[in-house]
This record gives structure tokens, C-alpha cells and sequence, in this order.
């Protein structure tokens, strides 16, 4: 059920795609309990129109959604290792990465609700 949107105004390639999409979606199974790959959607946006701080220099916003309450630690866990892994990835400074969190109490998928 966790939903996964990185966008930024850096081009990607499908090799840089492959190693976001699946070290993200291991970092989430260790972050978050049960919110594993079987049903983790992603969806990565480059060379986007971006601005952070009034520059277009390399930036990115992920938006992680999340079934359910969550526990503090692993939202810290996935904020550090998810910065980390754009910055090594994408070639992004940690300090022009933002994330953002949406827990939700309702969430459907194949006609009906979980």
C-alpha cells in the first residue's frame, strides 16, 4: 500500500531508475513494518521544473504514502537512508532533498478497501 514519488529536475537513467526503485523499496520493508515491495508503487518524475531556495540547482521532493500510523524511528530511518540514496544516485546535496509523509486511514485496491 505505500506509494512512492520522487520527482526532481535531474535527468534519470533507466540504470539510476532500477537502483532507486529497488534499494527505496528495501529501505522501506526495514523502515516501516509489513509495507514491503509486493505492494509498493513508485513513480519517478525527472527533469522536472524544480526551484529550491530560488535555484533550479539539482534538487528532489519524495512523497511517501503510508497506510496506517507509523512508528517515529522509521520515519527517521527512511528520511536518512532515502536522502543518502539520492545524493549518491542523482548526484543530489542532501540539504536540497525534501521529503514528505501522508499517512492514510483508507486505501483501495481491487474494488475494495484494505
Amino acid at each position: 500500500m505505500p506509494y512512492i514519488e520522487i520527482k526532481t529536475n535531474v535527468p534519470v537513467d533507466n540504470e539510476k531508475e532500477i537502483i532507486l526503485k529497488s534499494r527505496i523499496a528495501d529501505n522501506l520493508a526495514s523502515s516501516f513494518s509489513g509495507k514491503t515491495e509486493k505492494w509498493l508503487m513508485v513513480n519517478i518524475s525527472d527533469d522536472q521544473r524544480m526551484y529550491f531556495g530560488g535555484a533550479d540547482d539539482p534538487c528532489a521532493l519524495v512523497s511517501v504514502d503510508l497506510l496506517g500510523k507509523q512508528q517515529e524511528a522509521g520515519y527517521e530511518q527512511m528520511t536518512a537512508y532515502t536522502c543518502k540514496l539520492i545524493s549518491e544516485t542523482l548526484g543530489i546535496k542532501m540539504d536540497r532533498v525534501y521529503i514528505k509523509y501522508m499517512e492514510y486511514e483508507h486505501w483501495g485496491w481491487n474494488g475494495s478497501n484494505f
